[in-house]
């Protein structure tokens, strides 16, 4: 019966939490996804073009663990849908959330080298070497930036807005003194009683004489 009861702010169960959590990760693999797609795309196309033969060792290298790197993702991305198939209707769906999540990051992970390696086999095919690592590393570098110490500082910010907030509503509540029932109200509710009993008396007075 505990597994049942509501434990979050939402006022949910343990499983709807599981649910909402595993809606929310495959709304984020069908983003990542798009992008994974695009590039396998793009890197399977490229050995079929007439100037991939005038490629060099180096290139040749790149290329290829760029493509498996670009498979090592799509795969990781998609493992989730086919963990929650297999345990379907087993009432393991907080394990296959974290489990989910675990595969997505390490995609996540992989994707930012299969990024980074494509776009330093572009440049190095263009415009030379020195352009193509110097394109590779600042992709890798934005990558790095954006997914993994961007989330970090925001949390940071959130943290220490809170903890400021805290702060500003324990010294507020100190310097009213009473936490419970502020004193303004306890005398005005206090005042209408004591108006109307003076009243009453002498309305009682009035009837007897």
């Amino acid at each position: 019966m505990a597994e049942h009861r509501p434990c979050t702010a939402r006022n949910e169960t343990p499983l709807q939490r599981a649910d909402r959590n595993f809606v929310e990760l495959l709304q984020e693999l069908r983003v990542t996804q798009t992008g994974v797609q695009i590039l396998f795309a793009f890197l399977l196309s490229l050995a079929f073009t007439s100037r991939f033969e005038d490629l060099d060792s180096v290139q040749r290298v790149t290329y290829v663990v760029t493509l498996l790197l670009a498979v090592l993702a799509a795969a990781l991305f998609t493992a989730p849908a086919a963990l929650h198939r297999s345990l379907f209707q087993q009432g393991a769906k907080p394990r296959i959330v974290q489990v989910s999540s675990r595969l997505a990051t390490t995609g996540l992970s992989v994707l930012v080298f299969a990024f980074s390696g494509s776009v330093l086999l572009v440049v190095d095919v263009t415009a030379g070497r020195a352009g193509g690592v110097a394109a590779g590393a600042a992709t890798f570098l934005v990558c790095v930036g954006l997914w993994g110490l961007l989330p970090r500082l925001v949390r940071r910010a959130g943290l220490r807005a809170e903890a400021d907030g805290v702060g500003e509503t324990t010294e507020e509540e100190t310097a009213g003194g009473d936490v419970g029932i502020p004193a303004p109200r306890r005398h005005t509710v206090g005042q209408p009683s004591g108006l109307r009993a003076p009243a009453a008396n002498r309305e009682a007075s009035a009837r007897h004489r």
